[in-house]
């Protein structure tokens, strides 16, 4: 009878509690169902805190990409397996020409010749050609095939300029074209632009030796332009008063700059009016070198 007493109060216990864990099951679900979690607080993700953040995880990613990407090295391109062709984008017919090209015992020397037998387009060629690794002695051979060949045509270009016949408009050098400029040699369409540009600059060359003047214009070239163009007519160069000139007009002379045309200025100050141009040599640190250039442009009236 007391077994069976203690045995009732347990299996009283036990239901109680699978009653309670039922109960409490049967709330949590009441609860998920009618109970709003969710909130009206938003997260501003403008923050500049935020944002250095999410660069910080862009930074991350791109690295981690970059690194996941295959990488090249030097490889010698008569060795290219479908596999490496793949990689490197090649089509199945460009890598079957290259292999048929090598069945033969032949061998890719350069990376013109490369292209000329898969017949890859340039873009790819670009990308991939600087992975190229020929032996040693293809590379001595073709630099030195490439010197002989920069050679020959150099004196082939000089036979052909000598032996050329060549019609030039005018000998004057102020009154020469651009075309007729450019049949001396060693001066292109760049040069002989510059040219014409500074010798409108200076109203026309009044000294051959403003040639000299030419930015870049390499001293053996100009001396064979003035082998062929030489000052037949010298030019009609409107002067300006040095008395009544502003100081931009000054300027604008080829040969003078800011602190020349100060000077000049401060001078005519001093004595009021130049009675002749050849006072300007009175200035301190006067360029008298430039003097007979200086004064084409200037007057005393």
């Amino acid at each position: 009878m007391k077994i069976f007493k203690s045995h009732f109060w347990y299996n009283k216990r036990q239901r109680n509690g699978i009653f309670f864990l039922i109960l409490l099951i049967v709330v949590l679900q009441l609860v998920y169902v009618f109970v709003d979690f969710s909130s009206d607080y938003i997260i501003d993700t403008s923050t500049k805190e935020l944002k250095q953040f999410q660069a910080k995880i862009d930074s991350l990613k791109k690295i981690e990409i970059e690194k996941r990407k295959p990488r090249l090295y030097p490889f010698n391109p008569n060795f290219i397996t479908d596999f490496k062709g793949y990689q490197l984008g090649m089509s199945v017919e460009e890598i079957d020409r290259l292999h048929n090209f090598r069945k033969q015992n032949k061998y890719v020397n350069s990376i013109e010749e490369f292209q000329e037998i898969t017949k890859v387009n340039d873009s790819l060629l670009a990308k991939i050609s600087p992975y190229f690794k020929f032996p040693d002695w293809v590379v001595k051979k073709n630099r030195r095939n490439k010197e002989f060949k920069k050679g020959n045509q150099g004196i082939i270009k000089e036979k052909e300029l000598e032996n050329k016949e060549i019609w030039i408009s005018t000998n004057d050098i102020n009154k020469a074209t651009q075309k007729d400029l450019e049949t001396i040699q060693g001066v292109g369409e760049v040069i002989s632009k510059r040219m014409l540009k500074y010798r409108n600059k200076l109203q026309g060359f009044s000294f051959e030796s403003q040639l000299y003047e030419v930015w870049n214009l390499e001293k053996e070239t100009a001396q064979r332009i003035l082998k062929t163009f030489r000052i037949i007519k010298k030019p009609k160069i409107k002067k300006v008063n040095v008395n009544t000139a502003s100081f931009k007009e000054l300027l604008k002379n080829p040969y003078i700059d800011y602190e020349l045309c100060k000077k000049i200025f401060d001078y005519r100050d001093e004595v009021a009016e130049l009675q002749d141009i050849s006072e300007l040599r009175n200035i301190k640190d006067f360029p008298l070198d430039k003097y007979n250039r200086i004064i084409l442009y200037l007057e005393a009236k």
